[in-house]
C-alpha cells in the first residue's frame, strides 16, 4: 500500500529511537555511506581514477560524505572533500568519520579556497553532502555560493545528492530560495514529503530510497504523518465478481448543472460510470437538464424551475435516499439559491456520503462547511481552496501542506487539494501525497471526472478516505496513459474518463 513519508523531524525521531535501542549512530552513518557506494558503483562504474568531489557540511550529511570518501579512496577513486566548517570543529559521528578519512589519506580543502578555483577543474562526479533534510528557511551566503557553484558544475558533471539536495525543504519541496539541482538523490530509509512533491523534481532528479537499518518496531511505534500514494492504493476496490446485479455496484446521484454549465455534471457521470458505478442519476433544474445531451446510460431527475432553489429539496429527497453516494456541485453555478439548497440537502439526517466539488464547494456556507461529516469528501483546486481560506491562489501553492492543514480546521471532512502533487487529508490520518504530475490532466472538466470517480468508489462500499486516495491514483494513471496517444496534450476530459478502466485493470496486475 502507501509508502511511508516521514517528515524531517519524524526521521530524526526514527534515528534517535534506533540509537536508544542500541544501534549506534556510527553504524547508521556507515550503512548510509555503504549504500551510497553501492549506488555509485552501479551508476558510474568504474570508479577507479575518477575525480570525485564531495561537499561536506557540518551535519550528519557531511559525516556521510566523509565516510563515503574513505570508501571511494579504497575503490581507487580520487576523492576530494570540500568542507565548510573547520576540521577541528567536527563532533560526534561526523567528526569520527572525518578523522578516520584523514588518517586513511583522503584530502580535504576549505570551501572558500575551492570557491575561488572551482571552475579550473571539473570533477568526474560531484556528491552533495552540504545540508540535510533538517534545512529550512533561507540559505546563508556561503551556502548559497556553494549551491550556485555546484549547479554551474552540474552542466558538465553528474551531481548526486546525499539524502536531499542542499537548499531544498524536506517538508514542502521548495528551494530556499535556490537548491542543488541533482541528477540523482539517494535518500535513506524512507523518502520525505518534500522529495516526492512535483515541484521538487527539478532539484531531486531520480530518487532512490535505501535502507540503513531502522528497525521495524521503531517505524511502527512512530508512524509518519505523510504517506505516498502508489497504484497499490487502488486495490481497496471489491472484487468485480461480487457485482452480479447493478444495484450492488452502487447508485451515484449527481446534483449539478445549470443553463450555462451543462457539460460538467455529464463529465462527472462519465467518471462515475468508468469507475464502475452500477446506476447513475443526474439531477438538475428542468431547463438545465434540457440542455444536456440525451445519454441513454443515465437516469434523469428534472427539478422544477430554471435555477436552483431550496424549494427543490422535497423533489430531490427521495432520490437522495435511493442513492449510495452523492456528487454535488459540478456545473451547479452560483445563483443565490444554490447555497440555501446545499445547506438543506447536506443537513438531511439519512443522506449518504457526499463528494462536494466546484460550485458546490464555493457556494457552501461556513456553517454548513463546519457541519459536514468526517466521511464527506471535498475536492477543491487551489483557487477554490484559496476562497475557503480567504487568501490568494499563490499563497496556497506556495505552501500546499499548510493550506490543506488549514482546510482541515475549517471542516472535519476529507479534503482533496487538487493539482500537481495532490494532497488528501482527513482527521486522525496521515496526509496522503500523490507524486504524479500529469500535464494531460490539466484540461477543463478533469476535476469533474475525478469527483465522479470518487463518488463511484464510495457507492461501491469503499471507505471514503480510501476511495479518495484510490480515485486520485486512477485519475493520475489515466493522465499518464494519455501521454502516449496525446504526447503534445490535446486530449479532453472525456478521454481521461475513458482511460479509468485501463487504470483499474493495470492496478490489479501490478
Amino acid at each position: 500500500m502507501s509508502d511511508a513519508l516521514p517528515t524531517p523531524a519524524e526521521m530524526a525521531v526514527w534515528d534517535r529511537e534506533t540509537i536508544r535501542l542500541g544501534l549506534a549512530g556510527s553504524v547508521l552513518m556507515e550503512n548510509a555511506a555503504r549504500e551510497l557506494l553501492h549506488v555509485l558503483r552501479q551508476r558510474f562504474a568504474p570508479l577507479r581514477e575518477k575525480r570525485i568531489l564531495l561537499l561536506m557540511g557540518g551535519g550528519n550529511n557531511g559525516g556521510d560524505a566523509a565516510c563515503l570518501a574513505r570508501h571511494l579512496l579504497d575503490e581507487g577513486a580520487r576523492p576530494l572533500v570540500i568542507h565548510t566548517r573547520p576540521l577541528g570543529a567536527a563532533r560526534g559521528d561526523a567528526g569520527r568519520y572525518l578523522r578516520l578519512a584523514r588518517r586513511c589519506g583522503v584530502p580535504f580543502l576549505p570551501v572558500r579556497r575551492w570557491l575561488h578555483t572551482f571552475r579550473q577543474t571539473v570533477p568526474d562526479l560531484l556528491v552533495d553532502g552540504l545540508l540535510g533534510t533538517g534545512f529550512g528557511g533561507a540559505l546563508r551566503p556561503l551556502e548559497l555560493s556553494c549551491v550556485r557553484a555546484v549547479n554551474e558544475l552540474a552542466a558538465k558533471t553528474p551531481v548526486v545528492a546525499i539524502d536531499i539536495p542542499s537548499g531544498l525543504s524536506g517538508l514542502t519541496g521548495l528551494p530556499g530560495p535556490e537548491a542543488v539541482r541533482a541528477a540523482l538523490t539517494v535518500t535513506f530509509e524512507a523518502a520525505k514529503p518534500g522529495l516526492v512533491l512535483p515541484q521538487a523534481t527539478p532539484f531531486v532528479g531520480e530518487l532512490l530510497v535505501r535502507d540503513i537499518g531502522i528497525p521495524r518496531c521503531v517505524r511502527a511505534a512512530f508512524p509518519p504523518s505523510f504517506m505516498r500514494l502508489t497504484p497499490d492504493d487502488v486495490r481497496v476496490l471489491p472484487d468485480p465478481a461480487h457485482y452480479t446485479h447493478k444495484g450492488k455496484a452502487g447508485h451515484v446521484l449527481i446534483v449539478g448543472g445549470c443553463a450555462r454549465y451543462a457539460g460538467a455534471p455529464q463529465l462527472a457521470a462519465r467518471g462515475a460510470a468508468r469507475a464502475g458505478a452500477g446506476l447513475i442519476t443526474l439531477a438538475a433544474p428542468e431547463q438545465a437538464l434540457a440542455r444536456m445531451g440525451d445519454d441513454p446510460t443515465l437516469m434523469r431527475l428534472a427539478l422544477p424551475g430554471g435555477v436552483w432553489s431550496p424549494a427543490q429539496l422535497d423533489d430531490l429527497t427521495p432520490a437522495v435516499r435511493r442513492s449510495s453516494a452523492l456528487v454535488i456541485g459540478p456545473g451547479m453555478g452560483r445563483d443565490p439559491g444554490v447555497s440555501a439548497l446545499l445547506d438543506a440537502l447536506l443537513a438531511l439526517p439519512d443522506r449518504p456520503h457526499a463528494v462536494i466539488d466546484a460550485d458546490g464547494l464555493v457556494s457552501l456556507s461556513s456553517s454548513a462547511l463546519a457541519r459536514l461529516r468526517p466521511t464527506d469528501v471535498l475536492t477543491p483546486h487551489p483557487g477554490e481552496a484559496a476562497q475557503k481560506l480567504d487568501c490568494d491562489t499563490a499563497a496556497v501553492q506556495q505552501d500546499r501542506v499548510g493550506a490543506v492543514r488549514a482546510l482541515m480546521e475549517r471542516s472535519p471532512a476529507i479534503w482533496v487539494l487538487k493539482g500537481a502533487g495532490t494532497l488528501i487529508a482527513s482527521a486522525g490520518k496521515p496526509i496522503y501525497v500523490s507524486g504524479w504530475d500529469e500535464p494531460n490532466l490539466a484540461v477543463g472538466g478533469s476535476g469533474d471526472v475525478l469527483a465522479g470517480c470518487v463518488g463511484a468508489l464510495i457507492a461501491q462500499g469503499v471507505d471514503p478516505c480510501k476511495a479518495a486516495c484510490a480515485a486520485v491514483c486512477l485519475h493520475a494513471m489515466a493522465g499518464h496513459f494519455l501521454r502516449d496517444a496525446f504526447a503534445r496534450r490535446g486530449n479532453t476530459a472525456v478521454d481521461i474518463a475513458d482511460q479509468i478502466p485501463k487504470a483499474l485493470a493495470c492496478s490489479q496486475t501490478l
